[in-house]
């Protein structure tokens, strides 16, 4: 039986995606920030699907040492984990600086699922087929600022979100060429634009279902047709181009130096 963790799996696409996971039976870590809700979550998803072998993790994403204990935790428990969906994101209306210094859309959005990543590499790169999923979006930027990552010169939602985004497309692309010739695959994904708290705050606007929302995270962590397919980006279960400047390798060079720094980490492909 494979293992899943999706991150933001106790609201909106997150929940929606860890759903259809146990529908499929699979074995399924659920990750959330309130512990009560992810219980829940748990037992609703349990009780729809009468999947139990359900796991919660809570952890919240602001926090680079809760983040380090998350992927502790999981390694203890699990000798391999075959799909990791960093699904979890934030739209911010404000400047949100946390405590240690991040803007926490580049916090949550990027700096969390890089970290998370590097730490849950070796678990993932034991499975025979581990995938590593990064859903970004149809928002993403198509250009980048290095001296406003953290909103150092300037801060406007819209682009802040925009530039997360794009960073999830930059650091999938440069994971995936770092992967090569392993069996581990790295790819990215726009789930739609779809009705969540996430579309809401930042758009005002209603969108599709979670449920169409989950479809494509499903199949790109799942369907056997993308069998050691890598560094790909795909819109309704489809490979399409994203922003001309995520294929430039430098800038995805350049945003993994930085990120390691800002997590404190060493590049575990050195």
């Amino acid at each position: 039986m494979k293992t899943i963790l999706v991150t933001g799996a106790t609201d909106g696409i997150g929940r929606q995606t860890a759903l259809h996971l146990a529908e499929m039976g699979y074995e399924v870590i659920l990750h959330g920030r309130n512990e009560s809700r992810g219980r829940k979550t748990v037992e609703d998803i349990v009780w729809k699907t009468g999947n139990k072998n359900l796991h919660y993790f809570n952890a919240d994403f602001t926090d680079f040492g809760e983040i380090e204990k998350l992927a502790d935790k999981i390694k203890s428990k699990f000798d391999k984990l075959d799909v990791l969906v960093n699904n979890a994101g934030v739209f911010e209306n404000k400047k949100a600086l946390l405590p240690n210094g991040f803007d926490k859309t580049f916090m949550v959005n990027h700096l969390a699922p890089f970290s998370l990543t590097l730490g849950l590499l070796n678990p993932i790169m034991k499975s025979d087929e581990g995938r590593i999923v990064n859903v970004s979006s149809m928002a993403q930027a198509n250009t980048m600022d290095f001296d406003n990552l953290n909103g150092e010169k300037y801060f406007d939602p819209f682009n802040a979100y925009a530039l997360s985004k794009l960073e999830n497309i930059l650091f999938t692309y440069k994971l995936a060429r770092y992967l090569k010739g392993t069996i581990t695959t790295a790819n990215c994904l726009h789930p739609g634009v779809i009705s969540t708290k996430l579309l809401h705050a930042g758009w005002g606007m209603g969108g599709a279902s979670v449920e169409s929302g989950a479809v494509n995270s499903v199949y790109v962590s799942t369907s056997q047709s993308l069998k050691g397919i890598s560094g790909q980006y795909f819109v309704n279960k489809l490979k399409q181009r994203s922003s001309a400047i995520s294929y430039d390798t430098k800038i995805q060079d350049r945003l993994w130096e930085i990120s390691l720094g800002y997590c404190g980490m060493t590049d575990p492909f050195l």
